[in-house]
């Protein structure tokens, strides 16, 4: 997205916005992609950034899994 546009998209937890920056950022690192020094992910390659994206999707279903596996067990 260029810079000065505005999103509609909204978080549905905006505490958690840090948290998911964050965790771009490490799975960029895990994948040996460098991030822009300035912040601005839109000179990026589509790959690049979907790859990212892609990751952070599996590893977030893989979490809610193991949690709800958690869940399940009995006591």
């Amino acid at each position: 997205m260029a810079l000065g546009s505005s999103s509609s998209n909204t978080p549905v937890v905006p505490s958690a916005k840090k948290a998911l920056d964050q965790f771009k950022y490490e799975v960029a690192n895990e994948l040996g992609i460098q991030v822009p020094a300035d912040g601005y992910w839109g000179t990026m390659t589509t790959r690049d950034t979907g790859a990212i994206g892609g990751h952070m999707v599996r590893k977030m279903i893989a979490m809610a899994e193991q949690s709800l596996a958690n869940q399940q067990q009995p006591q």
